[in-house]
């Protein structure tokens, strides 16, 4: 329903109704949508904690890390009815959960941070501005929220697995020698290459050329722009 209408629009009611609750027992658990949309985004962010650090001990390459937080971090953003809302209206939230969630959140983003740094000192990653690759990342990742639609015909797995590679293969580094080995054997492109000015005879001859052979030499790319 916070999806569906806004967390603005959406009512007590109405959400008991989209659980099969009677609104009775929904207030039994949250006195109001404020403590609906806390647990919703507190619960999620703290898998996200969790993830991260699951990543950052696993012994596993950073790469290799930030894509298991990316994946982590979609999975329970789009698979959990709770994640769907977790990045959803956060102002919304009364100052002291505002306060609660934002907190949690930035160390999140820190955590994330932390691997970029790791993997750039490492020579995994280029060098960069890691603040903001990491809210570059993340922004992206929150944005499927709104995107995202179940019916649609990539699975969360599908799409996990897709931003994982394209996000983590544009910040890692390619080394010198990977370059020289996918570049070997083929040719430089001429447009690098200004060609030479022909001598003044040459010159004189193109101009020189009946206009009847001019179009059939243009044809073949040998004759030079009309004047």
């Amino acid at each position: 329903m916070f999806r569906r209408s806004g967390v603005a629009a959406a009512g007590m009611r109405e959400i008991a109704e989209e659980a099969d609750l009677s609104p009775g027992n929904l207030y039994y658990y949250f006195a109001g949508k404020d403590e609906l949309l806390f647990f919703c985004q507190d619960r999620t962010v703290e898998r996200l904690l969790a993830a991260a650090e699951a990543a950052r001990t696993s012994g596993i390459s950073v790469a290799d890390q930030l894509r298991a937080v990316i994946s982590a971090h979609l999975h329970y953003t789009l698979d959990e009815l709770e994640g769907a809302t977790a990045h959803l209206e956060i102002d919304m939230l009364p100052e002291k959960l505002r306060r609660t969630i934002i907190g949690k959140r930035d160390a999140y983003e820190q955590a994330v941070r932390a691997l970029i740094v790791k993997g750039s000192r490492r020579g995994e990653f280029a060098r960069c501005d890691a603040d903001l690759v990491a809210r570059a990342i993340l922004g992206a990742l929150n944005w499927t929220a709104r995107w995202y639609r179940p019916e649609g015909r990539q699975s969360v797995a599908e799409i996990a697995a897709g931003l994982a590679d394209y996000l983590v293969r544009g910040i890692t580094h390619a080394r010198t020698d990977e370059l020289e080995t996918s570049t070997r054997g083929r040719a430089r492109p001429q447009a690098m290459r200004p060609d030479p000015i022909p001598p003044t005879g040459v010159l004189r001859q193109r101009a020189s050329i009946p206009r009847g052979r001019k179009s059939a030499l243009a044809g073949a790319g040998l004759a030079g722009p009309r004047s």
